[in-house]
């Protein structure tokens, strides 16, 4: 019986981090790149808070142990200004992991908060269009220099005739906590007062061809190479492969519903539509339960009971994705009439009781 794949399907690790973020509010900035997401969690309060728990606010090493572990092994003190990878240059786990640091061409992630937020706000919504990943020289353009970054915030659609006026409820804002008046909107092009805070004026312009298409991805989860040219997170090869035209935001970002707000309060039976920024991913078990569809046949022949389990991939790259130390395996238990477990097919780790069991795919 086959119960531990690798190679097409591959492995998912699931992580419990605890997000560390400042409390404190950013009011004025030099750049747009400075803005702290929690200046953005102001209007948009449920957007900010799936934010606040994904694995993009947890990029940088300050709060990713596996990423921090490869990161002071091959760069340094992720405290430090100024430290360079072995071979001189600037850290280019930066360009992903700390895009505005990396932007700013700075090492010190603590230096700012924008820095030791990792992917925030302004780091996804200031990419204005895609140039690839393969730079004219042939060697690999990853994260912030495959982009044309921007200081207007770019959006995922057009502004309607609510261009003038923020409100309640509005699926664009992600439950604003104001009740059916106009509120000032900083995205106007002028710094506002909302609730007794300066909010920065961030101008905003639609970018949908982007925001809304894998492009805004690929430029950190299409693929990294080692030393010996072997892509290791290679999941836009994957995609490609698949030849299918299902957007990554349709997954990692599918719509979600919230309850809608008025004076700082629930409103009993309403409920607005939002994007859902928590970004599901390997981390998130509800996600890893619907990437893989399984089915078990069994028989009796004699005394024995075989079975068949049969597991198949439905995503449109290869299960698990990304960083290639992902694994996962399955367990299967028989059971009898009373509950008792009769057997299984491990009993501390698949591959250390059964090696023969798992399949690995070799670089």
């Amino acid at each position: 019986m086959l119960y531990a794949l690798r190679s097409a399907l591959g492995a998912i690790a699931s992580l419990g981090l605890l997000v560390m973020l400042n409390t404190s509010v950013v009011v004025a900035a030099d750049s747009v790149h400075d803005v702290s997401s929690e200046v953005c969690g102001t209007c948009h309060k449920d957007i900010y808070q799936q934010w606040a728990g994904s694995m993009h606010a947890n990029s940088t090493a300050l709060n990713d142990p596996i990423h921090a572990t490869f990161y002071k092994k091959v760069v340094g003190d992720p405290l430090a200004e100024g430290v360079k990878m072995k071979n001189g240059k600037f850290p280019v786990c930066l360009q992903c992991h700390a895009p505005n640091a990396a932007l700013e061409k700075s090492t010190k992630l603590d230096a700012k908060v924008a820095y030791r937020e990792g992917v925030n706000c302004v780091a996804c919504h200031t990419l204005k269009t895609f140039k690839g990943i393969n730079a004219p020289n042939g060697k690999l353009q990853l994260g912030m220099k495959a982009y044309e970054v921007t200081d207007a915030l770019q959006g995922p659609s057009g502004f309607t005739r609510g261009l003038q006026e923020l409100k309640a409820g509005n699926d664009m804002f992600g439950g604003a906590p104001a009740d059916d008046s106009a509120k000032p909107n900083p995205h106007l092009g002028e710094a506002v007062e909302l609730d007794g805070k300066t909010i920065p004026s961030m101008p905003m312009e639609a970018n949908a061809g982007l925001m809304r298409s894998n492009a805004a991805c690929m430029g950190c989860h299409e693929k990294r190479s080692n030393a010996h040219g072997t892509p290791l997170c290679r999941t836009g090869n994957e995609y490609r492969t698949s030849n299918n035209f299902v957007s990554c935001q349709a997954c990692h970002m599918a719509i979600v519903s919230v309850p809608k707000m008025k004076d700082g309060e629930v409103v009993p039976g309403e409920m607005v539509n939002i994007p859902d920024h928590s970004m599901a991913g390997g981390h998130d078990g509800k996600m890893i339960t619907r990437g893989l569809a399984m089915s078990m046949d069994t028989r009796r022949e004699g005394d024995t009971i075989k079975a068949t389990l049969i597991v198949r991939n439905r995503l449109p790259h290869a299960y698990p994705t990304g960083a290639p130390f992902r694994n996962f395996f399955i367990r299967v238990a028989t059971y009898d009439k009373d509950g008792k477990m009769l057997w299984k097919n491990y009993q501390v780790h698949p591959i250390k009781d059964d090696p023969k069991a798992a399949f690995w795919l070799t670089l």
